[in-house]
């Protein structure tokens, strides 16, 4: 069988590795965009801090894919972040967010460690005046960037093709589109489904004599904001701002400026730090927050609209769409 994956990003890169080691004939088509979330992302795998009340499909998701992470990186010879995360509130108001969080988490089976605002500090010197947060050491991260070099190499070796038109070659069997926010115009079912939403990131470099990078992912709440910061080698990933602006690249002062701001609440030193670089990027936001992964017609399968989990996601969603292949398309 034929298969065409539309992207080039994490999800259609684990798909089309997925598929070729499969036995099946695989082309990935992608026009590389430099907007692309996967790119820009900050490469959180983290189910338990990112979960909230409503989101109960999408939190046990997340915590199965977290499952296949060890065994997908170590084929990918991609190493993940060992320290796992925290979870810091600066005021009373954000500690009643991770109240609510904390709550939550218990009532779903799923624990943190409360930590007070010492216990924090010892961990990572290098926080400000935090009241208190949370430990989530299974929550931890990955360099998108090196995934994706890992991943575009794994698919060339099990001789997936890459084309930046479709078109070339023989007809596929099957289409999967996985092209992130822009699989809204691939599909008539994903028009009113998929959309784009908009964020920004910064990366950040140690200068001479700053403090250190945390050994932590970071995420705190300042004045009901959200802000990560996730360690790089030298540096760090700061993000990440969250609107709906449809498809604008630029990358908008007013979203330097606060990140930076609260950054420098969280985080202090990040004042001698040096901006590497700013980005923009597309999520694929979809209603309820989770993935479309199904037929969209017989030939025609999704696997999209991960929103802020499409890194974690990956390999739980090439599994699924596999599932899928083998089952047939002209019977859905």
């Amino acid at each position: 069988m034929r298969v065409t994956v539309l992207g080039g990003g994490v999800i259609g890169l684990s798909v089309a590795w997925y598929a070729a080691r499969a036995g099946y004939a695989v082309a990935v088509v992608d026009h590389g965009s430099p907007h692309g979330g996967s790119r820009v992302a900050g490469g959180m795998l983290a189910p338990i801090t990112e979960a909230w009340p409503g989101d109960e499909d999408v939190l046990a998701l997340g915590v199965e894919s977290l499952a296949l992470w060890p065994e997908f990186a170590r084929s990918l010879g991609v190493p993940l972040s060992p320290a796992g995360t925290l979870a810091v509130a600066v005021d009373r108001a954000d500690v009643e967010v991770l109240d609510q969080l904390c709550a939550y988490l218990g009532r779903m089976g799923r624990s943190a460690s409360r930590l007070t605002g010492r216990e924090l500090r010892a961990l990572e010197p290098g926080l400000g005046p935090v009241r208190s947060g949370l430990s989530v050491p299974g929550d931890v991260a990955v360099d998108n960037r090196a995934l994706l070099r890992a991943l575009r190499e794994a698919c060339a070796a099990a001789g997936v093709v890459f084309a930046p038109e479709p078109g070339s070659g023989a007809e596929p069997d099957v289409t999967v589109i996985a092209a992130g926010a822009w699989s809204r115009d691939l599909h008539p079912a994903l028009r009113d489904v998929i959309r784009p939403v908009k964020g920004e990131i910064l990366r950040l470099s140690a200068r001479p004599g700053a403090l250190p990078p945390p050994r932590h992912t970071i995420r705190a709440h300042v004045s009901g904001r959200p802000v990560y910061l996730v360690p790089r080698e030298g540096g760090f990933v700061l993000g990440a701002t969250q609107y709906d602006a449809g498809f604008d690249g630029d990358v908008t002062v007013g979203g330097v400026r606060d990140l930076l701001r609260d950054a420098e609440v969280v985080w202090p030193g990040v004042a001698e730090y040096a901006v590497a670089e700013v980005a923009a990027g597309f999520r694929a936001g979809s209603p309820d927050n989770a993935p479309v992964i199904a037929w969209l017609e017989p030939g025609v399968l999704a696997a999209t609209g991960h929103h802020r989990n499409g890194l974690l996601l990956a390999p739980v969603t090439a599994r699924r769409v596999l599932t899928l292949l083998r089952e047939g398309g002209n019977s859905r």
